[in-house]
């Protein structure tokens, strides 16, 4: 399979720009976990189980974490690595620097939960506060840098929005990914399609900008990424030898929302992105229902715990919302490349 996939990567060029780091970054990331997750176990890295999680959880408590550096280096490396047919480094440098401030504020967060022996790493605040400073310093540069390539010249009010929606689409999808995180599989399974959808956009899209040829470097990022989630994924499967933490949860969505924002697809990233999404809303909804009127609209947010509360198997809620996903990322193609 793989030769036929090679083979058809060099009479299609867009194929091998996703194909070589999709497959480079899968195996890395398989490679990385066989010493990582011994090593993550002999530091007593494991999981502590929130008392807020449904009770069939307790069992998985002591698995390691901080597995989200499987994904990370496994993607980073081929990224940053892979020769680009063209295209200017900034651009790709500073979504990797995005990426990495969001999985240091992960990490963070990872490292005093595991210190303290307690659900309790950093405060509410104090995360928010770290993925907006990045959020801020990421849009204020690529508004900057890019210059008219964002908003519209003759409706200057445009530009200041646009920058406001890319800040809250940053912090926004990171904390949907991390609250998409948790079941085995779930996160990376409903990550997945995301990621190949972001890398088909911007290698055969062709997006016209003042950047156009910094998307190569992009379209590599995402296949990378894409290629890492799946290595992951070999580790994460029911039952999970590793988690990936907050280190992986933050890093992936805030990347995937900075890619977006890159290769001018935001819009379309709602929904591709939409299963995610929905995991966020359920949250919210949920709060803002109990603060309004006392009642619960699901048994237990976010919405994978309600369907697990309603005795459904883990396996069978990560494969539908991982199946959704993957709709929705086809849907977003559809919308972008025409419908027929």
């Amino acid at each position: 399979m793989l030769c036929c996939l090679l083979q058809v990567s060099t009479r299609v060029p867009q194929v091998e720009l996703i194909a070589r780091p999709f497959l480079w970054a899968l195996a890395l990331a398989v490679l990385i976990g066989i010493p990582l997750i011994p090593f993550l176990r002999r530091l007593k890295a494991g999981q502590v189980i929130s008392t807020d999680a449904p009770e069939r959880h307790l069992a998985k408590g002591g698995t390691p974490t901080m597995g989200g550096a499987i994904i990370l280096i496994g993607a980073l490396l081929p990224a940053l690595l892979a020769p680009r047919p063209s295209g200017d480094f900034r651009m790709l440098g500073a979504v990797v620097l995005c990426t990495v401030g969001f999985g240091l504020v992960g990490f963070i967060d990872d490292l005093l939960i595991v210190m303290r022996g307690k659900n309790l790493g950093l405060r509410a605040r104090e995360k928010l506060a770290g993925q907006f400073a990045i959020a801020i310093a990421f849009t204020w540069w690529l508004h900057a840098a890019s210059g008219a390539a964002f908003g519209n010249p003759d409706l200057p009010w445009q530009t200041p929005v646009l920058a406001a929606y890319h800040v809250l689409l940053l912090v926004g999808l990171s904390n949907a990914v991390n609250l998409t995180d948790g079941l085995d599989g779930l996160a990376a399974g409903v990550s997945l399609p995301v990621w190949i959808t972001l890398a088909v956009l911007g290698a055969f899209a062709r997006i016209a900008h003042v950047e156009a040829g910094g998307d190569y470097g992009l379209v590599i990022f995402c296949a990378a990424f894409a290629g890492a989630t799946l290595g992951y994924l070999w580790y994460n499967a029911h039952p999970a030898q590793v988690f990936m933490g907050d280190t992986g949860s933050l890093a992936i969505g805030g990347g995937m929302a900075a890619a977006a924002i890159a290769l001018h697809q935001e819009w379309v990233l709602l929904l591709a992105a939409l299963v995610h999404l929905v995991e966020a809303a359920s949250v919210t909804l949920q709060v803002i229902s109990f603060k309004t009127t006392g009642k619960r609209i699901f048994k237990m947010s976010p919405l994978h715990h309600h369907f697990e509360l309603c005795q459904m198997p883990e396996t069978r809620i990560v494969a539908r919302f991982g199946l959704a996903s993957a709709a929705c990322g086809l849907l977003a193609l559809a919308l972008v490349f025409g419908w027929g």
